[in-house]
C-alpha cells in the first residue's frame, strides 16, 4: 500500500453544485431543457488584463487558438443578460439564501458584504468572456473520519454554457445552462489519501442536498480535485461525474507524477481532465489570480442580520436518517432511501395501522423486487396505486403477502381485484394445516410452512401461520 504521507501528498477539493430556481443574474428559468434552438449568435473573445495588470496564463493559452464561438438556445431559457446584451439584474435572492444556509452548515464565517467579481474565461463557455462569481463565506470546516477538514471559501457563481460541438477553428455552445446559480465549495489541501477525498466529496454532497434547493441528476454536481506530491506540482483534475472514480484517478495522477520525477522531468502546474479509463489528460495551464477583476455593473450586497435570521434551521440529511431510524424503526439503509420520498410521513399518518417499516418496504423494496424477480416495469406504478394497496392493508382486507401481487397487477395495467387475495380466515388456515399434517406426517415446521404459504399465496400472513404451526407440530 502506498504511504501518501511519505510522498508529501497534498489534496483538496472544489465541489460545484447547480441550484434550483431562476438564473443568478437573469429572469430566465433554469430548465436546461435542450429544446430545439430558436436563436443563434456568434462571438470572438480576447483576453484582457486583470487587477494585477497581467493577462492570465490560461486565458492567453486559449486566445492563441483563435477560435470562433457560436451560441444557440431556446428563447424560453435565454435572457438578454445571457447574451451579454444587457447588464446583470440583481443577484438571485433565493440562490443567495441557499448559499448562506450551506455556509452555516459548514460552520463558516459569512462576509459582511458580497462583492461580485468577473473571472476572465475565454474558452467560449461564457458569452461575455468572463464568469461572475462572489465570495459568500470563509474559514469553515467539516468533520470527517480523519478529523476536521478546513473549508476556506464558499462562492456563488454563474454556471458556464454547455459545449455542443467542437473543431480546431470553432466551438458551438448551448445557452440553456449558462447563468444557472452554482455553489463552489473549496476544501483546504488537508485530505490525507484518495479515499479521504471521496469521503469529503460525499459529505459536501450530503450537506448541499440537505437544503432541498439543489438540482439532481448527471452533470448537476461536479468535483475538481487538486493534488500534488513532493517534487511534483499542483494539478487540478476536472470532469468527475461519479464519486467512486475519485480514488482511482488520484492514484493514477500520483503514479504519473512519480514517473515524471523518476525520469527527471519538470512537472508544470496544470489543469487535466479525468478520463473514463481513470487516467488524466492535459487541458490547459493552471489559471491564476490575474483573471479576477470587480463586476462594475452590480452593486455590493450587504448581508444583514435580518437576512441571516430569516434562513431558519436546515436539518442535515445525516441527522434526518438517524431521526427516521429512531422515530419509525427503520433500518439505516431504508431510512436513507426514504429520504427520496417526501410523502413518507404522510403515508405513515394516513395508514396508521400499518407498521412504518412495512410502508417503507412497500414504497421502496417491493418495486425493486418486481423489477428484479418478476421482470415488471415498476415505474408504471403511480401514487394512487400505493395509496390503494395500503388502504386495503390498513383496513385488514388483505395480508402483507398480497401487496406485491396487487402492485404487479397494477404494473401490468390491470385493476386491483382484492377478491383474489382476500385474507384467509383462521378457520381456513387451521383446516389446511391439519390436512397437511395428516397427509404428510413427520415433516419439519419449515416444510409445513412452505406448503401452507404456497397454498394461500399472499392470503395468509407468515407470522400467523408460524404461530399456528408451533401449536400443532
Amino acid at each position: 500500500m502506498m504511504d501518501y504521507r511519505k510522498l508529501g501528498f497534498r489534496c483538496g477539493l472544489e465541489c460545484h453544485q447547480q441550484l434550483e430556481g431562476k438564473k443568478l443574474f437573469a429572469e430566465s428559468p433554469t430548465l436546461n431543457s435542450g429544446a430545439e434552438p430558436t436563436l443563434s449568435v456568434q462571438r470572438r473573445l480576447r483576453p484582457v488584463v486583470g487587477e494585477t495588470g497581467e493577462i492570465d496564463a490560461a486565458a492567453a493559452a486559449e486566445a492563441v487558438k483563435n477560435r470562433s464561438f457560436t451560441y444557440k438556445g431556446d428563447s424560453a431559457d435565454v435572457d438578454l443578460v445571457d447574451l451579454d446584451e444587457q447588464p446583470p439584474r440583481f443577484l438571485n435572492h433565493e440562490a443567495l439564501k441557499t448559499a448562506l444556509q450551506v455556509a452555516k452548515l459548514l460552520h463558516m464565517e459569512i462576509v459582511d458584504e458580497i462583492q461580485v467579481m468577473r473571472k476572465a474565461v475565454v474558452d467560449g463557455s461564457n458569452v461575455s468572456g468572463f464568469q461572475r462569481t462572489a465570495l459568500v463565506a470563509m474559514d469553515g470546516f467539516m468533520e470527517t473520519s480523519q478529523g476536521k477538514v478546513a473549508i476556506p471559501t464558499l462562492c456563488l457563481e454563474e454556471e458556464a454554457a454547455q459545449k455542443a460541438e467542437s473543431s480546431d477553428s470553432s466551438v458551438t455552445y448551448r445557452l440553456d445552462r449558462l447563468g444557472i446559480p452554482l455553489l463552489e465549495i473549496a476544501t483546504a489541501p488537508e485530505l490525507v489519501d484518495p479515499e479521504h477525498a471521496k469521503e469529503a466529496a460525499e459529505h459536501i454532497g450530503m450537506v448541499l442536498r440537505s437544503t432541498g434547493r439543489v438540482k439532481r441528476g448527471i452533470g448537476t454536481i461536479r468535483q475538481d480535485v487538486n493534488v500534488s506530491i513532493r517534487g511534483g506540482a499542483r494539478t487540478e483534475i476536472k470532469g468527475f461525474q461519479e464519486l467512486r472514480s475519485i480514488p482511482k484517478v488520484i492514484a493514477f495522477e500520483i503514479e504519473r507524477q512519480l514517473s515524471a520525477i523518476k525520469k527527471g522531468e519538470k512537472i508544470e502546474p496544470s489543469v487535466r481532465k479525468a478520463e473514463p479509463d481513470m487516467t488524466t489528460s492535459f487541458l490547459r495551464p493552471m489559471p491564476g489570480a490575474a483573471r479576477l477583476y470587480p463586476e462594475t455593473d452590480h452593486p455590493p450586497v450587504a448581508v444583514t442580520w435580518e437576512m441571516l435570521a430569516s434562513l431558519g434551521k436546515v436539518e442535515l440529511l445525516s441527522e434526518k436518517v438517524l431521526r427516521l431510524e429512531s422515530e419509525y424503526g427503520l433500518s439505516p439503509q431504508l431510512a436513507k432511501e426514504v429520504l427520496e420520498i417526501p410523502a413518507f410521513a404522510w403515508y405513515v399518518k394516513r395508514f396508521s395501522r400499518v407498521e412504518p417499516p412495512f410502508i417503507a418496504a412497500v414504497l421502496i423494496e417491493i418495486p425493486k423486487e418486481m423489477k428484479s424477480r418478476l421482470k415488471l416495469d415498476a415505474s408504471k406504478l403511480r401514487d394512487e396505486h400505493f395509496e390503494e394497496v395500503l388502504s386495503y392493508l390498513d383496513a385488514g382486507k388483505i395480508q402483507k403477502g398480497a401487496v406485491i401481487e396487487l402492485l404487479s397487477d397494477a404494473a401490468l395495467g390491470n385493476n386491483m381485484d382484492i377478491s383474489r387475495y382476500a385474507a384467509a380466515s383462521s378457520e381456513m388456515l387451521e383446516k389446511e394445516i391439519d390436512a397437511a399434517i395428516a397427509s404428510q406426517p413427520g415433516l419439519t415446521i419449515g416444510a409445513y410452512m412452505g406448503i401452507i404459504m404456497g397454498k394461500f399465496k399472499g392470503k395468509a400472513e407468515g407470522k400467523v401461520v408460524m404461530e399456528m404451526l408451533r401449536k400443532k407440530v
